[in-house]
């Protein structure tokens, strides 16, 4: 349900455009790391994503689940609340894992938060937190690098501009982009297993980027 709703309200609001490299492929059990910039960017990762096939378990912040309906929808659908500086935390990381085990995808940001940039313009990914190279390591699944570019024009900056930008997105239909990565297997430390991790998703941000013609990633 939840990639069907974004498919369509992602169509509903820009021009969405997605591209693989070649070899990607998001197997059954992997980990999809994306980068994270705008409150539009998770329904757009995954109207990409279900167009490829693919319909993956999110972790995403837990305050989505004190929203009756959806939170009641996520937890039907499996998906799995982050509770970020709290004891709970780390539950996220066993649920990712028994996802994966059981053969589902799992999407998860590392970064962790958003940008508090209030224009709209692209930049590379921030620091990423650990929680995806544990996950790598605990479970051994692949990693697929996604990078989207194009969210922040839905919807970015103050309150105020975040409503506005959504409220005249489908009347702007700005271009979106998202590519795929092909997946890559972490190892090493947890820092080493987080560089590479960074490393790879900030390469498909920038052909994601590049795809829209974007500075960030045209000067790059």
């Amino acid at each position: 349900m939840l990639s069907r709703t974004a498919s369509t309200l992602v169509s509903a609001v820009g021009r969405l455009s997605v591209t693989c490299d070649p070899g990607a492929e998001i197997a059954p059990g992997g980990i999809i790391a994306a980068n994270h910039t705008s409150l539009a960017d998770p329904a757009i990762v995954i109207a990409a994503l279900y167009r490829l096939g693919v319909s993956p378990v999110v972790m995403a912040t837990s305050g989505l689940w004190r929203i009756p309906l959806l939170g009641r929808a996520l937890t039907r659908e499996g998906h799995i609340p982050v509770h970020r500086r709290d004891l709970r935390a780390a539950d996220a990381l066993e649920l990712a894992a028994q996802a994966l085990r059981q053969g589902r995808s799992v999407l998860i940001y590392a970064e962790g938060g958003l940008p508090r940039r209030k224009d709209a313009t692209e930049a590379a990914p921030g620091g990423f937190r650990t929680g995806l190279a544990r996950l790598a390591e605990r479970t051994g699944a692949p990693v697929v690098p996604v990078g989207q570019a194009g969210a922040r024009r839905v919807t970015s900056g103050s309150t105020i501009k975040q409503i506005a930008g959504l409220a005249t997105a489908p009347l702007r239909r700005p271009d979106l982009h998202v590519h795929v990565g092909a997946p890559i297997v972490l190892t090493g430390d947890a820092s080493v297993r987080t560089a590479r991790a960074h490393a790879a998703v900030t390469t498909a941000w920038r052909t994601a980027a590049a795809h829209l013609g974007e500075p960030a990633a045209l000067a790059a």
